[in-house]
Formats: structure tokens, sequence, C-alpha cells
């Protein structure tokens, strides 16, 4: 019997220690430092809100030079980045197949024009023979058809001239304007395909940006509209308005194209840069508006949520409902209720019961 009452008093005194333990492992996560964290208070939108969309900047004029003829590059004279003028020369294919067809076509221009003077000549004298009744009329018609015929092959052969000397523009691509070379996709000794882009070249003078707009949106977008263009990349902000505005959405997956005029800006702003557009739009009810800024948003997986301030002053996760995004804001439709606090930073990782300072 007294066996058993001093195993029993080993195990108490065991679970007894043990219990200390985690006693004492408690007391360390609870005296963890407090974050530091800064806090808003969720109000409402009392301003006119605006449309954000995403939109990329590119060139007013730029250019894709391809060629119509089929040969080997001689000579790339200019590179990516350079400077070129009107009607300077930028490629140069080889053309030895045009130079044998010219020299063809030049011949058969002297045999064509011999032909027609012979027949221009027999045609007046015949003309003349018919005055004094020394030709018939059947004759006449004869020679009049042969003149015509003459004259006809010198037209033709002329126009193949002409359509050799267009051939040869395609053997030498010139610059349609004054600009810089943006890529260059040939080099000395390849093939040039018809169709195929050699050289791209952009005038930076004038900018323009790119938007799809949502078809639940594109009725509020109107030309000449005045928007703010944010450029991230540079951390600029720019004035643009409203040029253009596509009426159909057939091959955009339901998506409106609008174009952007820039203003002109020292910024060095670049052709491919991504941008925000902020359409100023007017809505109903804008005063109901639940907005909160994007930093202050934690996305885990396909959840997106907010730390929000406890009763015990801990982090609390909250998942939320967003709706559409106004420049740098996010609207809230559910999960979280005006003048509730949340944490816009934290000096510290925060999780979901840490303790929490409010500066």
């Amino acid at each position: 019997m007294k066996k058993y009452i001093h195993i029993i008093a080993f195990f108490t005194l065991s679970i007894m220690i043990v219990s200390c333990g985690s006693d004492e492992k408690k007391a360390v996560v609870n005296t963890t430092p407090a974050i530091n964290v800064k806090v808003s208070k969720v109000g409402v939108n009392n301003n006119n809100p605006f449309l954000s969309v995403s939109g990329k900047i590119q060139a007013s004029k730029s250019a894709e030079l391809s060629t119509r003829i089929m040969g080997f590059v001689k000579n790339v004279h200019v590179n990516v980045g350079d400077k070129v003028s009107e009607n300077q020369l930028l490629v140069s294919i080889n053309n030895s197949d045009l130079q044998a067809k010219k020299a063809q076509v030049n011949a058969g221009i002297v045999q064509a024009k011999t032909a027609f003077i012979n027949a221009e000549k027999n045609y007046n004298r015949f003309k003349n023979l018919l005055e004094s009744n020394s030709v018939t009329q059947k004759e006449m018609d004869d020679m009049t058809a042969n003149y015509q015929m003459a004259k006809a092959g010198l037209e033709v052969a002329n126009q193949q001239k002409n359509e050799i000397d267009a051939q040869f523009k395609y053997s030498n691509i010139t610059a349609p304007f004054s600009g810089i070379v943006t890529s260059k996709n040939i080099k000395k000794g390849d093939m040039a395909n018809p169709g195929m882009t050699l050289i791209s070249i952009e005038n930076p003078t004038n900018f323009e940006v790119l938007a799809m707009v949502p078809e639940s949106e594109i009725a509020h977008i109107q030309k000449e509209t005045e928007v703010t263009v944010l450029v991230k990349s540079i951390n600029k902000t720019l004035q643009g308005k409203v040029t253009e505005i596509s009426t159909s959405a057939k091959n955009t997956g339901g998506q409106y194209l609008v174009k952007i005029k820039l203003e002109k800006t020292p910024a060095n702003i670049l052709s491919g840069m991504f941008t925000t557009i902020q359409f100023p739009v007017e809505r109903k009810a804008t005063s109901e508006m639940v907005l909160i800024p994007m930093d202050a948003i934690v996305k885990k997986g396909q959840l997106t949520g907010i730390y929000t301030v406890s009763e015990s002053k801990t982090a609390l996760l909250r998942w939320l409902r967003l709706g559409k995004t106004y420049g740098n804001e996010v609207e809230v439709l559910s999960g979280l209720n005006v003048d509730e606090s949340y944490i816009v930073s934290a000096e510290g990782k925060l999780f979901n019961g840490a303790k929490i300072s409010l500066q």
C-alpha cells in the first residue's frame, strides 16, 4: 500500500513540475514586446471618386518598317537608340535580281520605243496617202491598228519600269520621319522576308496612353475629358486629355480602347511604361462609399483582409470583400464598418493575436 502511495505522489509531483514549466512558457509569450503600429479610422468618402484603369505609354508617331521583297541584307546602317532624320537610309537589301529585271525592262523600252516611232511614221505616211486616195481605207485601218498597238506596247514598257523603280524603294529602307530607332530585328547577312519588321522607329516628341476600359464604365468616359496619369516607375503625375474612344469591344474581350494624349512634360517618360489613369466620373451616393488604402491590404492566397485593433490591444485579421479601385484606395463592400480602427503600418511582422502598441 505504501508503495502505491509513493508512486501516486511521484506522478503528482511530476505533473506539478510540468505545469509550472508550462506556466513559465506562457509567461514568456505574454511578455513578448508589443509591435508599434499606426492606425487609422474607417471613414466615408465625401468627394467625387474617379475611375482608375491601367494603361501603357506609346509615342504618338511610330512606325515598324518592313520590305516587300525577299533578299539578303547587305548592311544595317543604324543601331538601337540612334537618332535618324527623314529619308535617311536605314537598311540595304541585296537587289541584284531587281538590277537584272531593270536591265530587261530598259531593253524592252528601247525596243517598244523603236517600234512606236516606226509605226508612227508609217501611220502619218498612210494618212497623207489616204487623202490622195493612194491607199485604201482597209490599208489605213490596218496601219492605224498597228500604230495603236505600238503605242500601247511603249506604255506597258514604261509602266514596267515604274514597277521596278517602286520595288527598288523596298530594297533601300529609309526613315519615313525623324525620330529614334527603338528596335533592330535584322543584321547583315540575314534573309529579309516580305512583311517582316526590320526596324522600328518613333518620334519621342509627343506621347499618348492606351487604356482598356470595361464595358460597365465606358459610358462614363467622354472625349476631351482631362485625366490624371500616374507613372509609378518614375513617380510622376502627368496630365492628359481623352482624344479617342472605341465604340466596339468585339475583339478586345469586353474592353473598350481609350486613347489619351499626354501634355508635354520635362519628365523622362518612355514608350512602354505602365500607368494608372484616373478618369473623373460622377457617381450617386458617394457618401456611403468606404475607401481604405491599398497598402493596408493583407493578401493570403485568394483572400484579402486587413488587420484591425481588438479591445485587448491585439492585431485582429479581418477578411474583406473589396470592390473597385480608385487610385491608391479600394472600396470595401463588406467586412469593415465606419469608425472602426485598422492598422496602416507596423514596425514588425504582424500576425493574428499579436500584441500591438498604438502610436
